[in-house]
């Protein structure tokens, strides 16, 4: 009993269920969750635990690649098991190394880029319109203004002189 796994199942033992010593399995083929040597549970079979994606970053990538084009026949596969990818992720990343590297390629036009628009820039173009608008209505109302002066001298009408707030 002292080399014995015990595995629980809803409080249930191994010499209660009549497993023979043959049939107990290593805690390393049975789906164990950390116990004691005495004492290992074994996890539910029904809950499946949500598989996280590996994200390789573009280093990786690049390495991968690199090694995937030195490989000789028969030595892609073992890559890709070494590096726990499917063969068809290394067909797809050389696709993309492939667009990528004709839109680097690719001709280009001549000439600065255009520049994005920004926010702030939208903000100052409206304000230097409406400040245009604003210097046109403000001329407009000096012309009026001196059509107005020249009228009064005519008609010889005295214009109210401005009034001072001084009481001197």
């Amino acid at each position: 009993m002292g080399n014995e796994l015990r595995v629980q199942t809803g409080g249930e033992r191994c010499s209660d269920l009549g497993v023979t010593e043959e049939q107990k399995l290593p805690p390393d083929e049975v789906g164990v969750t950390g116990a004691t040597d005495d004492e290992v549970q074994v996890s539910d079979p029904e809950v499946i635990a949500k598989p996280v994606t590996r994200r390789f970053t573009a280093a990786d990538k690049i390495r991968i690649l690199a090694e995937a084009d030195q490989c000789k026949h028969g030595e892609l596969g073992a890559l890709c098991r070494r590096e726990g990818i499917y063969f068809s992720t290394l067909c797809r990343w050389r696709k993309q190394r492939e667009i990528a590297m004709q839109a680097l390629l690719a001709p280009q036009k001549p000439g600065p880029k255009p520049q994005e628009h920004t926010p702030l820039e939208e903000r100052v173009a409206q304000l230097e319109k409406e400040n245009a608008q604003l210097r046109q209505r403000l001329k407009q109302a000096e012309t009026i203004i001196e059509v107005q002066k020249k009228i009064s001298e005519i008609l010889a009408i005295p214009l109210n002189p401005p009034t001072n707030d001084n009481n001197d």
